[in-house]
C-alpha cells in the first residue's frame, strides 16, 4: 500500500492492509504539534472482532513539509532502527510496534504504535516533580543496562552523535556546536541572563573534549531525555518514552544529566539528585552491570551534564522554531547552566584535557 504521505492517506485499506485484519473505518486526529514529524491518533472499527489488536493507535509520519523531512530523514532511520533492532532487547517501556516502513532516501517513514492514553505528555516548561523523576531515572536505566559497553550497537547505521573514540566526529561536533553557541547568542541573548551566556560559550568550547572523555564507558543513549519525551499514567505509577529520532552511543551519563538539567527546577534538582543518582545506579546493578561504584556514577552524571546546552544550542539554532519552541529552550538551557556550574563540570572537563 505505499507509506501514508499525510493523514488523509491513513485509510481503513491501508491500515487493514498492515494488520492483516479487516478493517472497515478509520478516524484520524492530530496528536501535538512536532517539528519533526506528524503524529495522529487512529480509531479502528474492525468487521469482524479482533482481540488481539487494540482499537487505537498513534501513527507517526513524516513532516509534511518536503525541506524538515530531508533534514531530518537521519532521526527517522534511528527511530525505525530503534523499534526493529533495539526496542525488543532493552528494558525500558515503549510503545509497541505494530508496523513500520521507511522510504530508501529516508524522507518518508511510517511508524505503527500502540496508543499509550490516558497517559499524559510531561510538560517541558512546567518542569516534573521528584516523584515523576524518580520513574524516569529508573525506565533510563532499562536502556543504559542492558547494552552497557556492548560493541555489538557500535554496528548501528543511524546513530545521531559521535560514537565513542571517534576524534575527528569529535572535533567536528565541536566546532559546530562553538558555532551554534554563537548563534543562539545573537538571535536570543536579550533573553539569557549573562551568566548563562558565559557558561554556554564555555560548555561548547569544551565539547571536543567532553566527547573524547570516558570512551570505554558507553551505552545506547535516547539522546534527548526529557519530559517532553515522556507519557505519563494518570496516577503516575508508569512512564512510557517515546521519540527515539536522535538514539547514540555514549557515555550514560549524559543521557541522566541532561533529564534532570532539562526537566528539573534548580532548586529541586540540587534537593534531589544524588538521591536520583543513586535509585539509577542501583537500577543498573540489577540489569548486572559490574566495577561501576557508585561515586564513579556520580562523576559520570555531572561531566553528562555538558549535554543539555549542546542539544539546545543545536536545536535552537539549525531548526525551525516556534515561539513555544524558544520558551522551552530558553527553560532548558537556564537549570542546564546553572547545574553546571554547581556540579562543576566544566572543571571536571578540564581534568581530563
Amino acid at each position: 500500500m505505499g507509506i501514508p504521505r499525510g493523514p488523509e492517506d491513513v485509510t481503513a485499506t491501508w491500515l487493514g492492509s498492515v494488520l492483516d485484519a479487516d478493517v472497515s473505518a478509520v478516524d484520524v486526529t492530530a496528536i501535538g504539534t512536532g517539528q519533526t514529524g506528524a503524529t495522529y491518533r487512529v480509531s479502528a472499527t474492525y468487521s469482524t472482532p479482533q482481540p488481539e489488536l487494540p482499537n487505537s493507535f498513534a501513527v507517526k509520519l513524516s513532516a509534511q513539509d518536503d525541506a524538515v523531512r530531508e533534514r531530518v530523514a537521519l532521526g527517522y532511520r534511528s527511530e525505525v532502527e530503534f523499534y526493529t533492532l533495539i526496542a525488543d532487547r532493552m528494558r525500558i517501556p515503549v510503545p509497541k510496534n505494530f508496523y513500520c516502513e521507511i522510504s530508501d532516501d529516508g524522507a518518508d517513514v511510517v511508524l505503527l504504535l500502540g496508543d499509550m492514553a490516558p497517559a499524559v505528555q510531561g510538560d517541558q516548561i512546567a518542569g516534573c516533580s521528584e516523584e515523576e523523576a524518580g520513574l524516569a531515572v529508573e525506565a533510563l536505566a532499562g536502556l543504559h543496562g542492558p547494552s552497557w559497553c556492548d560493541p555489538e550497537w557500535m554496528g548501528l547505521a543511524a546513530i545521531v552523535m559521535p560514537k565513542p573514540g571517534d576524534d575527528d566526529a569529535a572535533k567536528g561536533l565541536g566546532d559546530v556546536s562553538t558555532m551554534a553557541a554563537d548563534i543562539v547568542i545573537d538571535r536570543l541573548g536579550a533573553r539569557i541572563a549573562p551568566e548563562d551566556q558565559e557558561t554556554l560559550v564555555a560548555a561548547m568550547s569544551s565539547v571536543t573534549a567532553w566527547l573524547r572523555a570516558e570512551p570505554k564507558r558507553f551505552a545506547l543513549m535516547h539522546g534527548d531525555y526529557r519530559l517532553d519525551n515522556m507519557l505519563f499514567d494518570p496516577d503516575r505509577t508508569r512512564i512510557t518514552v517515546v521519540d527515539w529520532q536522535t538514539v547514540g552511543i555514549g557515555l550514560p551519563g549524559r543521557d541522566l544529566a541532561y533529564f534532570t538539567g532539562t526537566s528539573l527546577e534548580p532548586e529541586l534538582r540540587a534537593d534531589v539528585e544524588r538521591s536520583l543518582v543513586e535509585r539509577y545506579h542501583r537500577a543498573l546493578l540489577g540489569y548486572g552491570v559490574t566495577d561501576y561504584d557508585a561515586e564513579t556514577c556520580w562523576r559520570d552524571y555531572r561531566l553528562g551534564a555538558v549535554q543539555v546546552p549542546l542539544l539546545v544550542a543545536l536545536g535552537t539554532a539549525f531548526a525551525s522554531t516556534t515561539d513555544r519552541g524558544d520558551d522551552m529552550m530558553l527553560a532548558m538551557l537556564r537549570r542546564g547552566c546553572v547545574a553546571i556550574r554547581e556540579l562543576d563540570t566544566l572543571e571536571l572537563i578540564d581534568s581530563y584535557r
